[in-house]
């Protein structure tokens, strides 16, 4: 297997917006990250993948773009990215910027243009339609609601748009768009930049005949049915990659709605030169039921370990995979996947341990590291996140009990990973000296950055460790993957193993003592690291996790 710096590297994601703020008015900025650098640096991360702070008019949090090649003076314009770099540089932290190339924003100038007529040279920049009997093109559905079409009357026409309508979908089919894109990377990439995460990359090509949905109320049948996929995906990328990648030494990690096991090793093969690395959510939408994430179902742990266990078969030969438990669009890591209440410590740290002890890249989100949780806002008023506010309008068209949804929203909404940073227990957590952007934690009081520092035994300080660990051995990177209790209930037990070392790693996901089943020797093994001191090679504590190593 071919060793990179991106596969051995250790990701942090910042949602800028919620980092740090060096102004005063309430919204994360460059300087504010720049002036924590050398706590992420304390981390042991080697690479910052950066959420979107270019021009943007914000409908969607920078993922609606009017300029790519601008920095938003919101966050410090360009003279603070080049610093922003510079000083990564200097500390041996590699920048990975968010490339959104599926759609513009509606204020983006080649949009701007393509309205204005039919005639428009920038009209096939975007793909536009007329009505059928007064109604949208088709009948498909938005990620945020609604239709996926607009209708602009300057033109008598629709404009597709898988998110809102204030991101319309950029034509690829259209060479010009191609190029423009190629060309935006290309000046990035000079810049010094180290690689893109690239949003919903697998939406890029379309199926042109816009066929209508069989069921468009099913979420994820239709992302897979007409959205994700498309028939020249991969020969956009391949071209991608001749034009653009293939002339940097960068990373790639392309987000794909729609990515399975059965196609998402073409996205990833070496051989085939696209990307890198994918997100796929299969792990993530576990327990979304048809209707899409407020749509819920219980939480299938077996699948959810499967879900590992298939994947790093499937990329074992054809690719590298990428480890992850949350991001901005996700709700918080321990929240979700661990207990935040009786058990938020334990099982914050537990959850790092299978983040780090996997094959993979292992990207981590801000906050995570000190055991950020969900809030629950009492008002919708108080949530920002357009996807939140378009399915809260729509619930309410639908008749749905109003409360009962308050409550899916305080364990579903993105806004839940997006309330900023808790730095330490002043106002507005160190934060902001202003009225945030987006209200607190209110948790923030006992869980911030500085009371963790002081604590040796803190989730901030286990992260540190554990990053440290899997940076000493390779085998933690490249080695083999075997999970050893697949059907079990509440152990993730999986062996990791190369030809120098070999350890176990057992994880209780559970509020109750568990018995390592008998199948599972220990012995011959120390213990390399643990979440909680005491484990006697047959019993684990509620959400303890151990890495056992192997006597050599």
């Amino acid at each position: 297997m071919k060793r990179t710096w991106w596969k051995e590297g250790v990701v942090y994601q910042i949602y800028p917006r919620s980092y740090m703020d060096s102004t005063g008015n309430g919204i994360g900025d460059i300087p504010g990250i720049i002036s924590k650098l050398d706590y992420i640096k304390s981390l042991g991360v080697d690479i910052i993948w950066l959420c979107p702070v270019y021009e943007s008019p914000n409908d969607d949090n920078g993922y609606d773009i009017s300029d790519y090649r601008k920095i938003s003076d919101e966050f410090g314009g360009d003279t603070a990215f080049d610093e922003l770099l510079s000083e990564m540089h200097a500390r041996g932290l590699k920048l990975v910027m968010d490339l959104v190339a599926n759609h513009s924003s509606d204020e983006h100038r080649w949009f701007e243009e393509s309205r204005k007529s039919k005639d428009s040279p920038y009209r096939d920049y975007y793909f536009w339609k007329p009505g059928k009997n007064g109604q949208p093109p088709n009948n498909w559905t938005s990620f945020f609601s609604g239709s996926t079409w607009q209708y602009d009357e300057l033109t008598d026409e629709y404009f597709l748009h898988l998110f809102t309508k204030k991101q319309p979908d950029l034509n690829w089919e259209n060479p010009k768009v191609r190029q423009e894109i190629y060309d935006i990377m290309h000046y990035w990439f000079r810049k010094g930049v180290d690689g893109f995460r690239m949003d919903v990359i697998s939406l890029i090509s379309k199926q042109l005949h816009f066929p209508d949905a069989q069921n468009p109320e099913n979420y994820n049948k239709t992302i897979n049915a007409h959205y994700a996929n498309g028939p020249r995906i991969h020969e956009y990328l391949h071209e991608m990659h001749e034009e653009v990648l293939s002339k940097y030494d960068i990373m790639t990690v392309g987000e794909g709605p729609g990515i399975n096991l059965d196609n998402g090793p073409l996205y990833v093969d070496e051989d085939r030169k696209e990307l890198h690395m994918v997100f796929h959510f299969d792990h993530m939408f576990i327990d979304n039921g048809p209707g899409g994430k407020y749509d819920p179902i219980d939480l299938n742990f077996i699948r959810f370990k499967e879900v590992f266990s298939l994947w790093d078969k499937r990329l074992k030969k054809q690719g590298w995979g990428s480890i992850f438990l949350g991001n901005h669009d996700f709700s918080r890591m321990v929240s979700r996947f661990g207990n935040d209440k009786a058990f938020r410590e334990d099982s914050a740290k537990m959850l790092a341990m299978l983040l780090l002890t996997m094959r993979g890249t292992v990207y981590i989100y801000q906050g995570d590291e000190i055991g950020m949780t969900n809030v629950a806002f009492p008002s919708i008023e108080e949530y920002n996140d357009v996807e939140t506010l378009n399915s809260w309008k729509e619930a309410e068209a639908n008749g749905r009990d109003m409360n009962a949804f308050l409550k899916l929203v305080h364990k579903q909404s993105r806004d839940n990973a997006r309330t900023p940073m808790q730095w330490d227990d002043s106002v507005h957590a160190g934060f902001t000296l202003a009225e945030p952007w987006l209200k607190i934690n209110p948790n923030y009081k006992t869980i911030n950055v500085a009371s963790e520092e002081r604590d040796d035994n803190s989730i901030l300080n286990f992260y540190r460790k554990m990053i440290a660990y899997r940076k000493s051995d390779d085998c933690l990177v490249y080695g083999d993957y075997l999970d050893l209790a697949p059907e079990d209930s509440c152990l993730f037990a999986y062996a990791r193993w190369n030809d120098q070392n070999k350890y176990l790693v057992l994880l209780n996901f559970s509020d109750s003592d568990y018995a390592v089943p008998s199948d599972i020797d220990t012995t011959g093994y120390d213990s390399a690291i643990s979440n909680m001191d005491g484990f006697n090679g047959k019993i684990l504590q509620p959400w303890q996790g151990v890495v056992l190593k192997k006597q050599s």
